[in-house]
């Protein structure tokens, strides 16, 4: 199996480049959101679709045998090894021609992510992890934060139409009270690998689906962060509240949104 994984690691890094050379041809120019929406604030554009197509036939033709799952035509192929696709993830800024978006496809093994890789070409940015191999951006190894202290501290909070307002506010005032700074930029994965990489010292989202963290879990993994039991919560099959934070801040911020974190 480590041959196979090599050769599915290395194959998969060539399509999601070219994945992200097309969705960066396609991308709008910047302005007013040119999509449709699926929900409130939710966006599909032209390039979601034909990027997970892309990914899907792709990955079909080298491995058949591998089930597949995408955010935009759900699970269309099972078997013992999974590729799950978020064709753009942040749809909400690449429909505006912004920068926050990328290309995530995760590998898992039953219900474990093995591999990682996500690509946000309009920063010239490349994400590749394999369990037990380490996180890389670039081919440069990452890590997460080692602040200890909330008060230089920056936590994204995510937002989604699932997510109800009152809850929302009610989380961002207890981080607020712990003396960390907010943010919200519209790209769950996005905020994932800047935790890995240290960029961000958490992120907390009431609800995120597999296909948004299934890469970026295996960086977080691999980078040292402290992550919530996601997957075992509920995460391989609805929308599930996910905490992934600095070491260092781990317990303050685990208790101040009420969500535990992975032992081990």
């Amino acid at each position: 199996m480590t041959d196979a994984l090599s050769h599915r690691f290395e194959a998969a890094q060539a399509i999601v480049k070219k994945a992200a050379e097309m969705a960066m041809a396609m991308r709008p120019a910047p302005g007013g959101p040119q999509g449709s929406l699926k929900h409130a604030q939710d966006w599909l554009t032209e390039t979601d679709g034909k990027v997970e197509a892309f990914i899907s036939q792709e990955i079909k033709n080298l491995f058949p045998e591998d089930g597949f799952q995408g955010e935009e035509e759900g699970q269309t192929r099972t078997g013992a090894l999974r590729w799950v696709v978020d064709p753009i993830d942040g749809t909400s800024n690449y429909a505006r021609g912004r920068n926050r978006w990328c290309v995530s496809l995760g590998l898992m093994e039953g219900n474990t992510p093995i591999l990682g890789i996500i690509a946000a070409p309009p920063v010239q940015e490349f994400y590749t992890a394999r369990l037990g191999q380490g996180a890389f951006m670039n081919g440069q190894r990452i890590h997460a934060s080692p602040v200890t202290d909330p008060k230089i501290a920056m936590v994204e909070l995510g937002w989604s139409h699932v997510s109800k307002r009152e809850e929302f506010l009610k989380h961002a005032n207890a981080i607020l009270e712990t003396g960390a700074m907010i943010r919200t930029l519209g790209s769950g994965t996005m905020s994932l690998v800047d935790v890995a990489s240290g960029r961000l010292d958490g992120h907390f989202e009431m609800a995120i689906n597999l296909w948004d963290v299934a890469a970026a879990l295996v960086l977080l993994q691999e980078a040292g962060a402290k992550v919530s039991p996601f997957l075992e919560d509920g995460g391989l099959h609805q929308p599930t509240p996910l905490l992934t934070t600095a070491p260092g801040l781990a317990d303050l911020l685990s208790k101040t949104v009420n969500i535990p974190l992975r032992t081990a």
